[in-house]
């Protein structure tokens, strides 16, 4: 008879998690393989589940320490490839005369300078490819602390002789099963939004990986998206690749742009710590029958404690960016393509799908706990068209040459003081230039002498 009856529930605990992994790593448990594929956010498919069950297999033995990123790519390029559709000469050659003409209408709507590589047109696979180091590069930060809450819990919570069942290392062998979950989940995810991006520009960052900007379409989803808006498809792919070029000529132009922001979403990404207590209710409470409700905490958020309060700060700042860039984008874009009958439409398409959330919202949220949504899109739009009808389109992207005098959310909600500094035919004094000025007509002879 135990000593204490209040051990009896951890004993029963211990009991079935240790059983529970005797199962699993046997192969003779009642989890039906699929069940497992699905938590892992999966689709029911046989391919997939059987890809899964032999990734974590080799994550048994395998003797590197976090995630596997290759996996992540060889997942999303391979669902990439599938329903894709290559383009045709006469296809790639029409995409090639839109960017030819967007690029001349984009000339007259701004000064800042075109792009010195040609744009490229990728598959499906092409982008998912191209684009996933920028997706590591985000994600780390959470798989990071994923594997460290797991690590602790099961460290905690692990029977005596786990040591025994999981080999000489079982913290690490639980983070390399960890790090294969989420790299398939990042491969799912990434390779979803192969199929529904339509260029690089379109999450709202630039997912290319490196110093060069160049314009990306996705001729296939271009056609995708243009599909049922009763539009002359010559004019949805001209506006597509008007915003396109729009958006890779600013990163070009404004150096420091791209380190800036993905700087802001890796500080706020590191900034999440998993609920350690989360993870600990769902280990011991996890029915291997009913996987559903594990996907369901790692989709939902539920294991991502509620923002600090520097986070929510690092949010507002990020959220205010986006809008900056995306709001600069919709304005450039409108006037480049006043010669486009249906313009208006398309773009009253593209806000509807970025209000909806877009490509952009389930991915991130995902991975980062993050939503990439330009809230404040509409008034960031309106503050550059009242800036260009002051000043002129010059003036107007000149705000772009430093992060100092990019404008700020109090500017997007009245642009009045910025207009009137930016019209002003005298320059104005800021508090040094005054201390300056003060000091040097100070005729009192208080002040100090050199000597």
């Amino acid at each position: 008879m135990p000593d204490d009856p209040r051990d009896e529930p951890e004993a029963a605990d211990n009991d079935d998690f240790r059983e529970m992994l005797r199962e699993f790593l046997s192969g003779d448990g009642d989890m039906d393989p699929a069940k497992l594929a699905s938590a892992a956010g999966l689709p029911s498919d046989p391919a997939l589940v059987a890809r899964l069950i032999g990734q974590l297999q080799d994550a048994l033995t395998n003797t590197t320490d976090g995630v596997n990123w290759d996996l992540a790519l060889e997942q999303a390029t391979t669902l990439a490839a599938r329903g894709a559709v290559p383009s045709t000469t006469d296809e790639r050659a029409s995409f090639e005369s839109a960017l030819h003409v967007a690029a001349l209408w984009l000339d007259e709507a701004t000064d800042i300078a075109g792009l010195t590589q040609e744009p490229v047109l990728l598959n499906r696979s092409g982008w998912a490819e191209s684009t996933m180091p920028v997706w590591t590069q985000l994600a780390e930060p959470v798989a990071t602390s994923i594997a460290d809450a797991l690590t602790e819990v099961l460290d905690e919570t692990l029977p005596d002789d786990a040591t025994g069942m999981l080999g000489a290392d079982p913290a690490k062998l639980l983070r390399n099963v960890g790090g294969t979950l989420f790299a398939m989940q990042l491969g799912q995810v990434v390779g979803q939004l192969a199929a529904e991006v339509v260029s690089g520009g379109d999450i709202g960052i630039p997912l290319s990986d490196g110093d060069q900007r160049q314009a990306v379409i996705v001729p296939q989803n271009v056609d995708a998206f243009g599909a049922g808006l009763d539009i002359p498809l010559d004019e949805v792919r001209i506006y597509l690749s008007v915003r396109e070029l729009a958006h890779a000529r600013l990163f070009r132009h404004a150096k420091w742009l791209r380190l800036q922001l993905i700087s802001q979403i890796t500080d706020f990404a590191h900034g999440i710590h998993v609920d350690t207590e989360q993870i600990e209710n769902l280990a011991t409470q996890f029915d291997p029958s009913n996987p559903d409700e594990l996907r369901d905490a790692v989709t939902s958020g539920a294991l991502i404690p509620p923002k600090s309060e520097e986070q929510l700060a690092a949010l507002a700042r990020l959220e205010t960016q986006l809008a900056l860039i995306e709001g600069w984008v919709d304005v450039v874009t409108a006037s480049a393509t006043t010669r486009l009958p249906k313009s208006g439409a398309i773009a009253e398409t593209v806000r509807r799908r970025r209000a909806s959330g877009g490509p952009a919202e389930s991915a991130f949220a995902t991975l980062v706990g993050l939503e990439l949504r330009p809230r404040r899109l509409r008034e960031a739009a309106a503050m550059w068209q009242k800036i260009s009808d002051a000043v002129g389109a010059d003036a107007r992207d000149a705000l772009w040459a430093h992060p100092d005098v990019l404008p700020t959310a109090e500017d997007i909600d009245d642009p009045t003081a910025l207009i009137a500094r930016l019209t002003a035919t005298e320059p104005t004094e800021d508090d040094v230039d005054r201390a300056i000025a003060d000091l040097l007509g100070d005729e009192t002879g208080d002040r100090p002498r050199e000597e």
